[in-house]
């Protein structure tokens, strides 16, 4: 008799090599061993999709909502060199153009007109029009992810690379960038122009981190720099115009792999993810929802405390299904290429959205609020509402089968994780007070409001 466990499921695993949003997190790419797609993020609707035969792609980088992308081949069977990145027109289905370098491209970013190229010691910058011209060349320290940020808002400036020494940001300012075209008839008055930047900028240099750079994030706007570094414990916000630090926050106190930092396009939040597969949100404004910090904080004028009692928690969280323990299992026991052929649900992409809000005001109409995208590598689609402020949340209870949203999937057994928050809190005392502790608590939680599949051939929108 044969006893071997096998795995059971209804359809083929969802493989994604590499999954991007666009900068305004309008459109998001995904490419997979068929080829590579592009979806609108929300509601979420598949556009358009490529099947590539002879090879697989690594990345597939969208340049705002237009139909240029950047490809870069990789994996087992690159379509392309590694040393090559190839500019698309999804338009006309063809390549356009292409540039070529001595070594493997490590990392791409874009906006309107330009594109940045990060190599293992050096970032090159490109122009990119009818025809394409190279605009710079800046040394860094190894940079074997490929980090840089460039602002993509209107009249933005700033590019963020690694600098020269370990944990140091160099600060770059390239021209302005074009505002979009808008689309429809003429506003009935010019939008106002923002004050033109510096002639000299005073800051070129931060230094962020005594460890190596992890993540390299800024708003469209360029005014803050979001940093991490290889030990995953802080993120660290930097003015980008004085060089200073504004803020730090704490993702946990155990070492993580943080895959990426996110801002609210107001600039109010800022969203956190990680290997540990939670997503952490920070409030960066005093009023509203405030982030948590340890009961003993108070004390941290008074008493030589550590640091660690006077870091700011996020004041939401969510966290993203993990696999069955025996995938799970085998997926940390190597350091694996995104380009493998191996699953990892855990592994994410986080982006913030506008959606029409529930509550609306009766005086001012419809209002909007933001919320949360988070694309999984095994094609998970979760939208997340963040906590109400004052009154704690209580979740929607999705039901399978429901035409506007799904159920995620309900692994046979959770992995357990290390825990990434931890605070000092008093004992409470009886029933009323755990109570709203235990309330306090589930306010703290976002709330997956639709949960949905991408990354199939098969035409599902």
């Amino acid at each position: 008799m044969n006893l071997a466990r096998h795995s059971i499921t209804a359809t083929n695993p969802v493989l994604i090599f590499d999954t991007q949003f666009d900068a305004d997190c309008q459109i998001f790419t995904t490419s997979t061993p068929a080829g590579f797609a592009v979806y609108r993020s929300w509601p979420l609707k598949l556009i358009r999709k490529r099947e590539l035969t002879g090879g697989t792609l690594a990345a597939v980088v969208p340049c705002h909502t237009s139909s240029l992308l950047f490809l870069l081949g990789g994996g087992r069977s690159p379509l392309y060199p590694p040393n090559k990145v190839i500019l698309w027109d999804d338009a006309l289905g063809v390549e356009v153009a292409e540039l070529e370098f001595r070594e493997r491209v490590r990392g791409l970013a874009c906006r309107r007109g330009w594109l940045s190229v990060a190599l293992r010691r050096r970032v090159a910058v490109f122009e990119v029009g009818e025809t394409i011209s190279r605009y710079g060349e800046w040394d860094t320290c190894d940079n074997p992810r490929g980090l840089l940020a460039i602002a993509t808002g209107a009249y933005a400036t700033l590019l963020a690379i690694p600098g020269r020494q370990l944990g140091h940001v160099q600060l770059i300012h390239l021209p302005p960038c074009s505002p979009p075209v808008p689309i429809g008839p003429p506003p009935s008055t010019l939008p106002t122009k923002p004050r033109p930047p510096p002639a000299k900028h005073p800051v070129s240099i931060i230094v962020a981190h005594e460890s190596a750079l992890n993540t390299l994030s800024v708003p469209p706007s360029g005014r803050i720099l979001a940093t991490t570094s290889s030990r995953g414990t802080l993120v660290r916000l930097w003015d980008t115009l004085t060089g200073k630090p504004m803020r730090e926050f704490r993702r946990g106190s155990d070492k993580a792999e943080i895959y990426g930092v996110a801002f609210r396009p107001d600039e109010k939040e800022v969203c956190v993810w990680s290997d540990k597969g939670t997503v952490h949100v920070f409030s960066l404004v005093t009023s509203g929802a405030s982030n948590r910090q340890s009961s003993l904080s108070p004390l941290s004028p008074f008493l030589p405390l550590p640091k660690y009692f006077d870091s700011e928690w996020s004041y939401a969280q969510y966290r993203i299904p993990a696999q069955a323990s025996h995938i799970s299992l085998s997926s940390t026991t190597s350091s694996r290429s995104p380009t493998d052929d191996v699953a990892d649900e855990e592994k994410c992409v986080v982006g913030w959205i506008e959606v029409p809000s529930d509550h609306t005001d009766p005086g001012r109409g419809s209002t909007t609020e933001h919320q949360l995208v988070a694309l999984t590598y095994t094609g998970g689609w979760y939208r997340l509402s963040l906590p109400s402020t004052g009154v704690p949340s209580v979740p929607p209870s999705p039901r399978p089968g429901t035409p506007t949203s799904s159920s995620p999937p309900k692994p046979a057994y959770i992995r357990q994780r290390t825990s990434s928050v931890s605070s000092v809190t008093s004992r409470p005392e009886k029933g009323k007070e755990k109570e709203r502790d235990k309330e306090r608590k589930e306010s703290r939680e976002c709330i997956l409001q639709e949960y949905r599949k991408f990354g199939r051939w098969d035409g599902w929108g």
